[in-house]
């Protein structure tokens, strides 16, 4: 997988995608909405079986209690926790469908730097150039496909670009 300014290239196909309402950044930071730059890897797939069937064999379905930690000084920080918990978290059972498909990624992974940024996923997004909090997001259909090609440790290309920015 390769990001360009065009969207996510990937066996052969490019995929129209949204990321970061900062674009891409070498230093990425909690909560600055910037995808980070470098090379990462898909490190896991999760999504809602009461909405979508398993894409892969591989994936992990989200339950009630999943969450993910973005607490910089929490020890669980960028991981996968369950509730309840008390530190500061995303719910990966959202009531939109943003998180029904959800690839993750080994940015800040597993050995987390305190606020160098948590929870960069690949997932569904609002809509076609609606940025986002520093994930990748595709239409439904386009993240089904990429998740049912995708493997674990399938490696994601996100060059230090000055070309990738929103609006």
């Amino acid at each position: 997988m390769v990001l360009t300014p065009q969207g996510l290239r990937f066996l052969g196909r490019l995929f129209p995608c949204s990321i970061g309402k900062s674009g891409v950044t070498s230093f990425k930071q909690e909560g600055d909405k910037a995808t980070p730059a470098g090379i990462h890897h898909i490190t896991g797939l999760w999504y809602r079986p009461d909405r979508l069937p398993s894409p892969a064999p591989w994936a992990r379905p989200i339950g009630p209690t999943d969450l993910w930690c973005d607490a910089p000084d929490h020890p669980a920080y960028n991981h996968h926790v369950n509730a309840p918990f008390t530190a500061s978290h995303e719910r990966l059972r959202r009531a939109d469908p943003l998180y029904d498909l959800i690839l993750t990624t080994d940015w800040n992974w597993p050995d987390a730097l305190p606020g160098h940024g948590s929870a960069i996923f690949l997932h569904q997004w609002r809509r076609p150039g609606f940025g986002t909090e520093g994930c990748i997001a595709f239409a439904r259909a386009n993240l089904i496909w990429i998740a049912k090609h995708a493997a674990p440790g399938t490696r994601l290309i996100v060059p230090a670009s000055s070309s990738f920015k929103y609006p």
